[in-house]
């Protein structure tokens, strides 16, 4: 393919301050692949580094921010030969760098040479270059063939999805016809509602405090939705499951007292599940969550192979990421989207630019 020697790049200058530039494009090493970007999601990851940064963050002048991304290969390294020239790709955020001991059992999103690239460990869009732009350089494992029926768009949210699988992966799974809650209809949430039916969950309840993602929710499988705002969502869930409380809560609303409400529902024994990102500390009632014998469970992200499992529900029907993409932006006017997606403008949920 003709590979250009230039790009267009969003590359964060400054805290809020990001900016369209011309960048050259990067060439793939031997276990690498460049990927023509067709599609890159807007993420509230994105939002935390442009406004507050994060762990191991590049230099600012220097970073193509950006992890969400789908694209075509247009030229691969000499090792590769998992993928050729054409093929249609999800990218995956992190790649361990393989030496550790977290590398070596598996758990690479918590990978202990974290930043460290002369170790071999990347997150595109976090600790090295990302998808807002029209060329990236992926790792030959953080790439995952599409099949045809997976748009580019839609390809932006299995990372989503398979985040969640790894969360219930930690947790240990679920038993088909147990009951989950849902904390938050956020793009996570809503992949909760999903994955957990697909999964064979018994009933599902989502909480949240719009009612448009509620309803989408509902569209999307949840049996029960409960606005906040209107009702306790701890009382209101104990009442849907008989006064016992879910088997699993999802925590999909990084707010200050949602992991309190989630130990609060939760039946003696249950999990909790963090998957949201909060960006203040949060006081809870540990002694409640011990005295009730509740594992709480976090993650960074997708990993342990989900994002496969992600694709193949994506695949089947199973789950629809389609349905939660609201805006597409293209790339010249990345700052509106970006804009779109922190201020909820128009009732965004997950807004896609397309380079």
């Amino acid at each position: 393919m003709d590979i250009p020697k230039k790009m267009k790049a969003a590359v964060l200058y400054g805290f809020n301050d990001v900016r369209l530039v011309e960048r050259k494009v990067p060439s793939p090493g031997p276990e690498e692949a460049l990927v023509k970007i067709e599609a890159c999601g807007v993420c509230a990851g994105d939002i935390k580094m442009i406004t507050r940064g994060m762990l191991k963050q590049p230099p600012f002048g220097e970073f193509i921010i950006g992890h969400e991304y789908a694209g075509t290969v247009v030229a691969v390294g000499e090792t590769i030969d998992e993928f050729k020239i054409g093929d249609r790709v999800a990218v995956e955020v992190h790649k361990g760098c393989g030496r550790c001991k977290n590398c070596l059992l598996g758990k690479y999103t918590v990978c202990l040479n974290y930043g460290n690239v002369a170790k071999g460990h990347r997150a595109n869009g976090f600790t090295t270059n990302g998808g807002f732009a029209e060329y990236a350089v992926n790792h030959v494992n953080t790439l995952h063939k599409l099949t045809d029926n997976i748009s580019f768009n839609e390809a932006t949210t299995v990372t989503i999805s398979g985040t969640v699988l790894h969360g219930i992966d930690e947790a240990g799974g679920f038993m088909p016809g147990d009951t989950i809650a849902v904390l938050g209809p956020g793009s996570i949430g809503l992949m909760c509602v999903q994955v957990a039916k697909a999964l064979g969950a018994g009933k599902v309840i989502l909480t949240g405090t719009r009612d448009d993602r509620l309803q989408l929710g509902k569209t999307l499988g949840a049996d029960y939705v409960v606005n906040i705002r209107d009702e306790n969502p701890v009382e209101k869930v104990q009442d849907l499951t008989g006064g016992l409380g879910p088997d699993l809560v999802l925590l999909a609303a990084g707010v200050e007292n949602s992991l309190q409400q989630a130990i609060e529902m939760t039946h003696r024994g249950g999990d909790i599940v963090v998957l949201s990102h909060f960006n203040d500390p949060v006081t809870i009632d540990i002694g409640l969550a011990v005295q009730k014998g509740n594992n709480i469970y976090t993650v960074r992200g997708e990993g342990r192979m989900s994002v496969h499992q992600a694709l193949a529900l994506m695949t089947q029907g199973k789950v629809n990421g389609e349905a939660l993409i609201t805006h597409t932006f293209p790339l010249g006017e990345i700052n509106k989207a970006i804009d779109t997606f922190a201020e909820r403008r128009d009732g965004a949920l997950k807004v896609v630019v397309n380079p």
